[in-house]
């Protein structure tokens, strides 16, 4: 049996783990790669051939995680893709809105000097693609064994981060031994708005485990409700200003929609008015109410006594662009919630576009950000930001918290490997993180008397 790290090793972004079990190779994840932005195409340089892969696990939607499945099929792959059902609906979801994205960029490139092509903004797939990516998704519920050919079985564990979102533990006969291998995917954390806590895992031989918040701790001494709360009632009540809180549509947006609900809901605060722009905000939140038995019991208790934890007074869901537009005119305070989370694409562009130079404006992020975006951009205080062709002063306030953070902390990522039988682990390989986030992770494993990995890029490693 081999492990090869081929993405998110050492960085954050681009997660793709290939495991071989004699000739039988499974790919766990397939994500795009953001450190690629600047040349997306790069994407489809697979180390491997894709037609030779024979399955691919997904974990669960996060584009990280799912972004270059179409590429991979695009290029020869004609496997199943194994993956829970809400993550089928969400990947849809999330890789249509790829290509859109995509083609975006593809038409500013052809505004280029002189007319002149640029080819650099070719699109990475197109939705033919990702249809027949979606047609390959064969899904499989929570803790169901699944019997992926006659020496492995394959169970998803819920790990909580996203509705959906999994941990895959593989059980596997390798030349009459038996092994086993979890890959955790991106690990939750406790007490989540919407979604349950993460499950334990079994105990296995191999954990292949995320570090995106290794060596740091979420804030404790705020909950979501008090942390929105002060920054409503400062931007919105004493400033009569505006709040901008982008957010990723999915995921994010649904428990930060559902926490604004009770804090109105329960007359904590003066009404505000609300609104949720973005069209995969709402096709999403469809998905969420479609699997309404997976939310945590909190939520399915608020919905039986208050009904849609996803709907209250004043707040709005923007159906179109013009819709959107007219946003911007609207005066009074008000809550606007939009994506692209990093500020790259999307109608979020266009609020900052009207809102950067306005001293009654809160910028608040509520999530990660990658280097290059221009959400990174803002967050550590360039004063001057390029916007829609255009360079513009920041005169709105910048803030940040991390209470609406899906990852675990790092006592989180700690706890989760402290629950394995101690005795029957034999190495811990840690991706999906920064370095120095990995080197935090994997000195406390270290100390403990774990054996811990982190392996490079491409790095072959035999289990025994």
């Amino acid at each position: 049996m081999k492990l090869t790290i081929h993405g998110a090793a050492r960085q954050v972004t681009g997660s793709m783990h290939l495991l071989e079990v004699g000739q039988y190779k499974i790919l766990v994840d397939c994500g795009l790669d953001y450190e690629k932005e600047r040349n997306v195409q790069s994407n489809e340089n697979f180390p491997f051939d894709p037609a030779a892969i024979d399955v691919v696990i997904l974990t669960h939607a996060h584009i990280d995680h799912s972004g270059n499945l179409p590429t991979l099929v695009r290029l020869g792959f004609e496997g199943q893709i194994l993956c829970t059902p809400p993550t089928a609906d969400l990947s849809e979801l999330l890789l249509l809105d790829s290509v859109s994205l995509f083609m975006r960029k593809a038409a500013s490139g052809r505004k280029g000097r002189k007319g002149k092509f640029n080819i650099g903004a070719q699109p990475l797939y197109l939705q033919k693609h990702v249809m027949d990516t979606v047609e390959r998704f064969v899904t499989i519920g929570f803790n169901r064994p699944f019997r992926i050919n006659g020496d492995i079985e394959l169970t998803f564990i819920p790990v909580g981060h996203l509705l959906g979102a999994a941990a895959a533990v593989l059980k596997i006969n390798d030349n009459g031994v038996e092994k086993s291998i979890a890959f955790s995917g991106d690990l939750g954390r406790k007490n989540y708005p919407v979604l349950d806590d993460p499950q334990a895992l079994p105990p296995v031989d191999y954990l292949v485990c995320e570090s995106t918040y290794g060596g740091r701790y979420h804030t404790a001494d705020k909950s979501v409700e008090q942390t929105l709360i002060e920054n409503i009632e400062k931007c919105c009540i004493k400033e009569q200003g505006r709040l901008i809180i982008p957010a990723f549509s999915i995921g994010r947006t649904q428990s930060l929609v559902y926490s604004l609900n009770k804090i109105f809901s329960s007359g904590l605060l003066p009404p505000v008015k609300v609104f949720v722009d973005s069209p995969l905000a709402t096709r999403s939140t469809e998905v969420f109410r479609k699997y309404h038995y997976l939310v945590n019991q909190e939520a399915q208790e608020f919905y039986n006594r208050r009904g849609d934890e996803f709907e209250f007074d004043n707040l709005t869901y923007v159906e179109n662009l013009k819709d959107s537009r007219q946003v911007s005119n609207y005066f009074e305070p008000c809550i606007i919630i939009s994506s692209a989370g990093m500020l790259d694409g999307g109608r979020i562009q266009d609020h900052l576009f009207y809102n950067i130079q306005n001293y009654y404006c809160t910028i608040l992020f509520i999530g990660y950000c990658a280097k290059g975006t221009l959400g990174h951009r803002l967050l550590r205080g360039d004063p001057i930001v390029h916007i829609k062709d255009r360079d513009l002063s920041v005169y709105a306030t910048i803030k940040q918290t991390d209470v609406l953070s899906a990852h675990g902390d790092h006592a989180d990522l700690v706890n989760t490997v402290r629950e394995l039988d101690k005795t029957k682990l034999k190495n811990v390989f840690l991706v999906h993180g920064e370095t120095g986030s990995m080197q935090a992770f994997a000195d406390t494993l270290e100390e403990e008397g774990y054996k811990v990995t982190v392996p490079e890029k491409g790095v072959k490693h035999e289990l025994h």
